[in-house]
């Protein structure tokens, strides 16, 4: 496993556990980030939204940032869980 990778899983850990009370709309960067770092351009999941507002948001969320490969998806996955679990200790 890369350094990158041990670090990714190490935020993912931290984040589920930790983090609480998060908006929504951070929760849905950070659900975003991690479809791309995990999954990238692939989005099987939502072959059928019609009925579902919550998956159309994450959808949303995934495609903005569909551009970043999955190298840089998880540096922004780990950059932006560092900035919530440093908040959550101010």
């Amino acid at each position: 496993m890369s350094n990158l990778d041990l670090e990714f899983t190490q935020a993912y850990e931290r984040i589920s556990r930790e983090a609480t009370d998060l908006a929504p709309d951070v929760m849905l960067r950070i659900y975003a980030f991690y479809k791309q770092a995990t999954n990238g351009l692939s989005h099987q999941d939502f072959e059928d939204m019609s009925s579902d507002l919550k998956r159309a948001f994450k959808f949303n969320a995934w495609t903005q940032v569909s551009h970043l490969t999955t190298t840089e998806a998880k540096l922004e996955y780990i950059k932006l869980a560092k900035e919530i679990l440093d908040n959550d200790k101010a």
